[in-house]
């Protein structure tokens, strides 16, 4: 495969990538990039890894004439990311942006989620000590939690569990990619986490907090 060359009209297929990279709304998946183009244009077939090279493409394009972004690989698809040099030019715009999105009860509230998911706010409101309705309807709202079903239990209250919007807004690929609070320390010394440092600086009570109610049960 050599995606430089022109299809038609001077289209590439690393101008058409691009162009459904930059478009699109959240993380678009391989599969799915290969998909569309297919349906579009049958002449075009491409596999998952044909994707992973023209981003490789696009990337060194970006990076010879000096960008400040990038495409990265994230939430299971790929996306358009700032750069990581310009990272101290925005660390304190960014962490600003993100507080006035999500209040500090509110990334309590995440953080419980995120560890202790699929939970129900009754189970949220217990490890709080607070009421966390109005604080589970925020995260609703902003798209950062999803409904997952209801609790085989009396009165079948509701499970809550983050989504892809959390996993993008973190820069991970899954859950599973979490920092262990043991792990926040080597974190916040990252030069790559810049943007996220003040806010695992916040979060690193809440999350121990959280793991350790995990490890505790797990021993009981």
């Amino acid at each position: 495969m050599n995606s430089q060359n022109d299809l038609f009209d001077g289209i590439t297929l690393q101008s058409i990538v691009e162009s459904m990279i930059f478009a699109s709304d959240t993380p678009i998946s391989a599969e799915d990039l290969c998909r569309v183009i297919h349906e579009t244009d049958e002449r075009i077939e491409l596999l998952p890894g044909d994707i992973e090279q023209i981003v490789g493409e696009l990337n060194d394009d970006y990076n010879e004439t000096g960008r400040a972004f990038e495409i990265q690989h994230i939430g299971g698809g790929y996306t358009y990311s700032t750069d990581n040099r310009y990272h101290k030019w925005l660390q304190k715009f960014q962490h600003e942006n993100v507080s006035r999105k999500v209040t500090p009860s509110a990334l309590e509230a995440l953080a419980i989620i995120a560890y202790k998911q699929p939970i129900t706010k009754p189970e949220i409101d217990h490890i709080r000590g607070v009421d966390s309705g109005y604080i589970v309807r925020q995260l609703l709202e902003k798209e950062l939690v999803e409904v997952a079903g209801r609790a085989e239990r009396p009165g079948r209250p509701l499970l809550y569990k983050t989504n892809i919007n959390f996993l993008k807004h973190f820069g991970i690929n899954s859950v599973e990619e979490l920092p262990r609070p043991r792990e926040i320390n080597e974190i916040l010394q990252d030069d790559d986490m810049a943007e996220h440092r003040q806010i695992m600086l916040e979060l690193r009570a809440e999350l121990a907090q959280v793991q350790n109610g995990n490890e505790e049960e797990r021993e009981a």
